[in-house]
């Protein structure tokens, strides 16, 4: 009978789709094992980095010791299959033992000290558990008669096969074994040439017959094997008598090799799947990297970061949102258990969740009269019950009333939060996103459509909240044409207006938090700066001061040697003593010079020529413009033209105006006044502090296009461009990068 963890992880791995990996992960295993290694789990990832490493062979397919050791408890007589099962486990430590590891495994091997009498009986056994016998006499000659009988008895049966009196009533020359004893098959009337038993008759009325004149070859190999039954008692009693000395051994042997089979399983089906153990880390993060589920075949490789509390997947239908769902929650879970998985190990990160909680079917049951949002409902008083558990919901708004439902979920997310739950869900429905996506941990993510294509990509966007298709996926699954447009136009347009305007505002909300972080972020570099240089400041002042205190010293001895010396009245000592006040005097450091630096808009001196640097690369090399012409030259063969003065500090400021918008709309402008408008745009958006805007030109003839591009690429702040997304303007419009 199963327990009920194991009716658990039944339940959540079939939810997961999981069950055909966990299968055949399971077959690597040398005896029927939990997922869950029991102990440090750190330390079991130890040894398993560690096997890694090693090239060994698979553990021997052996069975639970329960029934061995109880046997060998109560002084019983175990049978030689199970003698053989103990000399199996004995033999797989024997052999990583003569590998003769470093580090952690050899440590762990050298715990084993195998008793000598375990080798005794080890000898007995071939390496596929058949009993030696002709380690012994008597048991070898006895082997010898029996194979002389069983020759014996087929001598007699080819003489009778090939007899003539006989062939008339043969059906056919072979030796047939029923009940395992050798018989001829004949037809009626054989007794008048053949004496012997009928021991059955075949479907066409035929005789199958043990001949008499076997019965005495038959008798001495029942006698032999009597006294084989014998002498292999006597030595399973032997040995199970050794065995029950060395208990205590066997039951240690027993328990490491369990955990030996754990570590060897792991490390061999990751190896023969390329596939990768993670360890599930101390904290709720999950961030994967080219995580590919193994129910999938052809998959497109997943890459999401879900650092966030909760993770709201919207989109097109069948655009793999389930499936997502199934990822974040199977990778937890292989994690937790150290069950190898296909996924980037080194760019990857999966916390540790004290339950892996799946609400995915419909719960609706006729037999119990309970609906499907009733359903829902006691599988969500459930999970209040928990604490630290990594929840999956698919489709949360499941059998009711969308907006009744948003308002009601968003409380229902909100308690579960505060309960240390982390919580990923799917939903079509716009409002729950929307009232959601202005909180900080909550993680919004798209399901992307191909509109040109009309088709899903099963790829996701984050930050969005994405659009059902519903009326796209309809057409693109039979539905008639017709009777799309007829829902589309009940739908009516005010309420695609309305998504669309919830879409757009959430992702605009979105970005405008991240531009305001990240000002935030370079504000709090600054301010950690300026404190920085501040604390530069004092120091220099205060090694400046040192130094200005140990020079008035030295020069204060030095005079005071002058003084002596000027008030000595030998000319030998005078000059003794000055020399000695010039030991004292400090000397001058080699002034350095200072490398003199330029920038844009410096004016210069190139030989006898006069310009103004226009353009910088690294501080070497500049651009410099000379009665309209301009040529690159190195600095060092610069000069400037104005007296440059050293600043005796540096204050760091931050002045950010924001006059600039985040768009820019040149529909209907000429060339030059679109460019004209453009650079202005661009400059204030450079002062404002933003990093990317957009360029709204349309697409018409595709002159302000071309021309819009051409500019781009010129503007020497324009890091990058592109097209932007479809719900932004598409080909119509520019994302500019600064």
């Amino acid at each position: 009978m199963k327990t009920q963890t194991s009716n658990k992880l039944d339940t959540i791995t079939q939810q997961l789709d999981l069950n055909g990996h966990i299968t055949e992960f399971q077959s690597f295993f040398s005896r029927e094992n939990s997922l869950y290694i029991q102990g440090d789990q750190n330390l079991h990832f130890r040894y398993i980095e560690a096997l890694e490493k090693v090239e060994f062979k698979p553990a021997p397919k052996t069975i639970d010791f329960t029934n061995i050791l109880l046997h060998l408890k109560k002084k019983g007589v175990l049978t030689f299959e199970q003698i053989f099962e103990t000399i199996k486990v004995v033999r797989y430590f024997r052999y990583f033992k003569n590998k003769e590891l470093d580090g952690l495994l050899g440590q762990w091997f050298a715990k084993f000290e195998i008793d000598e009498r375990f080798e005794e009986i080890e000898r007995y056994f071939s390496h596929d558990g058949i009993f030696q016998e002709e380690l012994d006499e008597e048991l070898y000659r006895l082997k010898t008669l029996l194979e002389e009988q069983k020759n014996s008895i087929a001598q007699n049966l080819k003489r009778l096969i090939h007899s003539s009196k006989l062939s008339s009533y043969l059906v056919d020359t072979q030796i047939h074994y029923i009940n395992n004893e050798e018989t001829l098959l004949v037809r009626g009337g054989f007794n008048h040439v053949l004496k012997g038993s009928v021991v059955a008759r075949s479907n066409a009325g035929f005789f199958y017959v043990v001949p008499d004149s076997l019965l005495k070859a038959k008798e001495k190999i029942r006698f032999i094997n009597q006294e084989r039954q014998t002498l292999f008692y006597h030595y399973a009693k032997e040995f199970s008598q050794t065995l029950a000395q060395l208990l205590p051994f066997i039951k240690f042997i027993d328990k490491e090799f369990t955990r030996l089979d754990n570590y060897q399983a792991r490390v061999l089906f990751a190896r023969a799947k390329n596939l990768h153990i993670i360890k599930a880390q101390n904290d709720s993060k999950i961030i994967l990297k080219d995580f590919i589920h193994p129910a999938l075949h052809h998959a497109k490789p997943i890459s999401v970061d879900f650092s966030k509390n909760i993770l709201m997947i919207t989109g097109v239908n069948a655009g793999g949102k389930t499936m997502l769902l199934k990822s974040l929650l199977s990778a937890a879970f292989m994690a937790k258990y150290m069950i190898p998985q296909k996924l980037n190990p080194n760019n990857s990160h999966i916390g540790s969740f004290k339950n892996i909680l799946a609400i995915i079917d419909d719960p609706q049951n006729v037999k119990n009269d309970i609906s499907t949002f009733a359903g829902r409902m006691q599988q969500f008083s459930k999970i209040f019950q928990e604490k630290n558990a990594l929840v999956g919901v698919d489709e949360i708004e499941l059998g009711t009333d969308s907006d009744e439902a948003a308002a009601l979920f968003k409380v229902i997310l909100d308690e579960l939060t505060k309960k240390n739950q982390k919580i990923v869900v799917t939903t079509h429905h716009k409002r729950l996103a929307a009232l959601m996506a202005d909180r900080d941990d909550v993680e919004l993510m798209a399901a992307i459509y191909d509109e040109e294509n009309q088709r899903p990509t099963y790829e996701f966007m984050q930050g969005l909240i994405g659009k059902s298709y519903a009326f796209e996926t309809a057409s693109r699954y039979g539905i008639a044409h017709s009777l799309v447009e007829n829902a589309k136009k009940l739908y009516g347009e005010n309420a695609q207006k309305l998504n669309t305007l919830i879409e757009r505002g959430s992702e605009l909300e979105r970005e405008l938090k991240q531009k305001h972080k990240k000002i935030d972020e370079k504000l709090e570099a600054l301010h950690k700066r300026e404190l920085e240089l501040k604390e530069q400041q004092q120091s220099l002042e205060k090694e400046l001061h040192k130094h200005k205190t140990q020079l008035q010293k030295e020069f204060q001895e030095a005079i005071d040697d002058a003084k002596k010396a000027a008030r000595s009245g030998s000319t030998k000592e005078i000059h003794r003593l000055m020399n000695q006040a010039n030991k004292k005097v400090p000397k001058k450091e080699p002034e350095v010079a200072t490398p003199i630096e330029f920038k844009v808009g410096d004016s210069v001196k190139y030989h006898s020529q006069k310009g103004v640097i226009v353009a910088m690369k690294g501080k070497n090399e500049a651009t410099i413009e000379v009665d309209g012409m301009r040529v690159r030259v190195k600095t060092k063969h610069l000069k400037h033209t104005q007296i440059l003065k050293q600043k005796p500090k540096t204050n760091v400021t931050l002045q950010v105006e924001k006059k600039s918008g985040l768009k820019c709309d040149l529909h209907g402008m000429r060339v030059e006044e679109a460019c004209e408008t453009l650079d202005k745009f661009l400059n204030d958006a450079l002062i404002a502090g933003w990093d990317e805007v957009i360029v709204y030109h349309g697409i018409g003839t595709g002159k302000l296009s071309y021309a819009v591009k051409e500019f781009l690429k010129t503007h020497p702040r324009v890091k990058k461009f592109e097209d932007a997304p479809q719900n932004m303007g598409g080909f119509g419009a520019k994302l500019v990068h600064l």
